[in-house]
């Protein structure tokens, strides 16, 4: 039944917001920013009480780094919502053809009524989530990883009040932990029109196998960065580190490296010292351990992870073309 009456709730107001009007839209998503600005204090408060039952379960550093706002980050959300507004509308668009007998034809966008995203520790994911579906004419059932919870029901109620001109129905939170609720959402076909599980593979995975509602598949983001033989050795460790130590628990941190032989014995020891310094882990093959001696020995599977954590894998490859095959493959 709790699915069931969110379900009816959101389906009622896809019918109203496929024929919102932009303005009508982008008036709601810049109270929502407003709002969440306003609601500051309320959300870090949450927050707080989620980050300290994460470290109190024993949750991993990574996780708790995607969990965790701040002042800047809650600036981030209210951004990303006046970001949005200020995008095209994408409802409606669409080609015209006339065919030689004058009949005419033409392909318009229309929303995809009801949709639903599981996602996991990130209290961003469920404003960006919301605005997303309502600039594009959509009702949304957004489920957060339990361990947001205090966090994603907060920014769910500030968002839903600043946008009180819209449907109820329009934003839905699930706020039951239960696995089980997430099962039934994904086999809700009366009132979901498709699933999009944004977070790692096992999530993507567990959504895939039990949906009988649409899904739109996502990646896991295993990122990559080369350095060649030509490269500007000072450069490539600077963006080397940043990209793997500056937020290493987002989905664009680096998490292999693939350095030229023939500029391995000249940056690999930097760069380890760097690494090292930073308490950062290198897993390697074995050209890498004969340079840096303390770095793990990889295993197939390394090269296909996604760490999100101060891990990296680091791979010696004789020339552009290996690179290359190395991330197609992986």
């Amino acid at each position: 039944m709790y699915i069931t009456e969110i379900g009816k709730k959101a389906k009622d107001a896809a019918r109203v917001l496929a024929f919102t009007d932009t303005r009508t839209k982008n008036e709601a998503l810049l109270k929502m920013s407003r709002a969440i600005l306003d609601s500051e204090k309320k959300i870090l408060e949450a927050n707080e009480k989620d980050v300290a039952a994460a470290k109190e379960k024993g949750l991993s550093d990574s996780l708790i780094n995607r969990l965790k706002l701040n002042q800047r980050s809650v600036a981030g959300i209210s951004k990303s919502l006046k970001d949005v507004a200020a995008l095209p509308d994408p409802v409606g668009e669409g080609k015209v053809f006339t065919r030689p007998n004058g009949l005419r034809i033409q392909k318009i966008t229309v929303p995809l009524g009801v949709v639903a995203v599981i996602y996991e520790a990130r209290p961003n994911v469920t404003a960006d989530a919301a605005a997303l579906c309502l600039k594009s004419g959509n009702a949304c059932i957004l489920r957060g990883g339990s361990e947001a919870l205090r966090s994603n029901i907060i920014i769910s109620e500030v968002l839903k009040k600043a946008a009180a001109d819209l449907p109820d129905g329009a934003i839905s939170l699930l706020a039951q932990t239960d696995r089980k609720y997430v099962l039934e959402l994904t086999r809700a076909t009366e009132f979901v029109d498709v699933i999009i599980p944004r977070g790692g593979a096992s999530l993507i995975k567990s959504v895939k196998e039990n949906a009988t509602v649409p899904v739109i598949e996502t990646g896991t983001g295993v990122c990559h960065a080369f350095v060649d033989s030509e490269a500007d050795i000072e450069k490539a460790l600077e963006i080397v580190f940043n990209s793997k130590t500056n937020n290493p628990g987002v989905c664009n941190a680096l998490e292999t490296l693939l350095v030229h032989e023939a500029i391995a014995e000249s940056f690999l020891p930097k760069m380890a010292e760097r690494f090292l310094a930073a308490g950062v882990k290198i897993i390697g093959c074995e050209k890498t351990r004969e340079i840096v001696n303390w770095a793990a020995p990889a295993t197939g599977d390394d090269w296909k992870t996604e760490y999100l954590d101060l891990i990296i894998s680091v791979k010696i490859v004789e020339n552009l073309d290996e690179a290359l095959e190395h991330i197609y493959l992986y």
